[in-house]
């Protein structure tokens, strides 16, 4: 299961880990990812709900594992 966060504390674990990275374009994209997620936005993919934190940074409508390759979600963000 995810560890829930908000968008806010979401881009700053980002800026911080990525120098280049533009806050506030990168809060909008999660605004609409997430958005995307509660109006049933599906993976592209398998067709699984999407992983909005990944969504809004890679702007692709996908699931955690068709985004990372991986089963596991359990030390990973997901935006609430």
């Amino acid at each position: 299961m995810f560890t829930y966060i908000s968008v806010e504390e979401f881009a700053d674990v980002v800026v911080k880990n990525n120098k280049d990275a533009n806050r506030r374009e990168l809060i909008a994209s999660l605004w609409e990812a997430l958005a995307a997620k509660r109006n049933g936005a599906r993976c592209m993919i398998c067709g699984a709900p999407i992983w909005a934190a990944g969504s809004a940074i890679t702007g692709t409508n996908m699931c955690f594992t068709c985004t990372t390759g991986e089963a596991a979600d359990s030390e990973d963000y997901e935006i609430e």
